[in-house]
């Protein structure tokens, strides 16, 4: 998903096209999916992100054009257009590898899953806490990596790597992802 405006970034360019360590956030997420065992990449973009658009035409993978209504209408968009089961990774995780992919396909139960860290981790790291729900009597919060499959669930997969706590969504994000990137 690489649609976003990215306006709490306050930035001069494109949310996916905003810079970690000298490299557009979307091109660490491509290099990590295509690091990973997934086959096949298919790049959401909206009247938003033309920039992005364009960058994505020097890659090799498929760009699918959404109406740039939100996250979760141009997901939706996106997965009326897919085959299922279908990996969704927003473009706003730029420490994202290929090892952290296979891991969660690895780990994931059967049908729809969400991936989620602790939202301890993402205080402890100082970032930006989106959205928390309990889960077990603790707290986690959606990584921006999910599995949606034909059969619906709730089942999730509980990872404390840092490298998926960090969505860059603000510039508090953006230089902590800088600081872990370069450490």
């Amino acid at each position: 998903m690489c649609g976003g405006q990215g306006t709490r970034l306050a930035a001069d360019v494109e949310k996916p096209l905003y810079e970690i360590s000298g490299e557009p956030m979307i091109d660490r997420v491509l290099d990590a999916l295509a690091d990973s065992r997934i086959d096949r990449i298919t790049c959401a973009v909206s009247p938003h992100t033309p920039a992005t658009r364009q960058l994505l035409s020097a890659r090799s993978v498929d760009v699918l054009d959404t109406p740039g209504d939100g996250y979760v209408e141009d997901l939706m968009v996106a997965l009326d257009t897919l085959d299922r089961p279908v990996l969704t990774a927003t473009s706003d995780l730029p420490l994202l590898s290929g090892e952290v992919i296979d891991d969660v396909l690895d780990r994931r139960p059967t049908g729809s899953t969400t991936v989620c860290v602790p939202t301890v981790v993402k205080r402890l790291l100082g970032v930006s806490v989106d959205l928390a729900t309990d889960d077990d009597g603790r707290r986690v919060s959606p990584t921006g990596l999910n599995v949606v499959a034909e059969t619906d669930s709730d089942a999730r997969v509980l990872s404390h790597d840092i490298r998926l706590a960090v969505n860059v969504n603000e510039p508090d994000d953006a230089r902590i992802a800088e600081a872990i990137a370069c450490g």
